[in-house]
């Protein structure tokens, strides 16, 4: 079922302070780009669905996704795997492998085939994704972003056999992930990061693949999820160090990226059950960003349109990076309501 985005109002004055014409920077001192720090393709990655999600500024954001999507063209190696690190001068700092990088691109590609009004992007992205579709990572994570941008795909070319594939593989993969406990349905002694992106992942290919289980598993994790995700009518998540069993919250130093997750997966189980509970979670995720959290505090940088690094139990981190300024505005891309001035 297909993803509706709402009008929305999100503004991208702050991801055009970050990028040159290579791509998106990593990293921020406040406001201002650490260039030092270079660029990595999760980043840009995330900068295309973004950018291709975008209505408001259509110039702007057709600007931006070609910047994002050259980046990951550049990344990408013949064989299918992708580089991740590039330094301020334009060198490559690794080799390409399948870590999360080439799946988030997989994710990109996908979604820029799937929304992208540009016909010649839209192509090459479809190429791209075709050269990728025959890699297969051993991380969990990584194969779950993947599947995001099979689903895309499948929206545009429902018999898209490479897409079909990465379905198929994923489906077996989570078929043989056990909990460890009846009370700890989650399939990893921990949780990590962007921890919402394996029931998303499991809900896309129960969807697409007609399996009434794989779905239902889908939507009961990712219902214990935002269980242990909340405390009275705010969201707290999942810090960067993670969250076990016995670790009881409220925990800092908490991540933008966790509260966008949850707004992509809840946003995907509202679209495949139409059940309004989501759309409450989907509101609690962007109030976390407007001040509902643990700390009481805007995660939101009103002047410059960017989003802080992280939140801390005495306020936040007001570094303004990509990942979280693109999480802010990616979970605020799923909302109907203005958010900044």
């Amino acid at each position: 079922m297909a993803l509706q985005e709402p009008v929305h109002s999100a503004e991208l004055r702050h991801l055009s302070r970050l990028t040159d014409d290579r791509g998106i920077f990593e990293h921020a001192k406040g406001a201002r780009p650490r260039f030092e720090c270079g660029y990595c393709t999760d980043d840009n990655a995330r900068l295309l669905i973004v950018a291709v999600r975008h209505t408001e500024i259509p110039q702007e954001s057709w600007i931006l996704a070609r910047v994002a999507a050259r980046f990951l063209f550049d990344a990408q190696a013949e064989d299918g795997r992708i580089r991740n690190r590039m330094s301020f001068e334009r060198l490559w700092m690794d080799d390409p492998g399948t870590d999360d990088c080439w799946g988030r691109a997989m994710w990109a590609f996908g979604s820029a085939v799937a929304r992208s009004q540009d016909t010649e992007l839209r192509n090459r992205c479809y190429e791209a994704f075709s050269i990728g579709q025959n890699v297969r990572s051993p991380y969990l994570r990584a194969m779950c972003f993947s599947v995001l941008g099979a689903a895309e795909m499948l929206e545009i070319e429902p018999l898209h056999q490479g897409a079909l594939r990465i379905m198929r593989d994923a489906y077996l993969q989570f078929a043989s992930l056990s909990s460890t406990n009846a009370w700890w349905l989650w399939p990893e002694e921990r949780l990590t990061y962007a921890n919402a992106v394996l029931p998303e992942a499991m809900i896309a290919v129960g969807s697409t693949m007609n399996d009434v289980a794989m779905l239902q598993r889908g939507i009961t994790l990712l219902e214990w999820l935002v269980e242990r995700e909340t405390i009275g009518d705010r969201l707290s998540v999942t810090p960067a160090g993670g969250k076990g069993p016995d670790d009881k919250g409220p925990l800092f130093d908490q991540q933008p990226i966790e509260v966008a997750a949850i707004a992509d997966a809840v946003r995907r189980a509202h679209a495949v059950t139409n059940d309004s509970r989501w759309l409450e979670v989907l509101d609690m995720a962007a109030a976390w960003f407007m001040g509902n959290n643990d700390a009481g505090e805007s995660m939101i940088d009103l002047e410059s349109g960017g989003g802080y690094d992280g939140l801390h139990a005495d306020g936040v981190n007001r570094n303004q990076g990509a990942e979280s300024t693109l999480a802010m505005i990616s979970t605020m891309q799923h909302c109907s309501s203005s958010w900044l001035i």
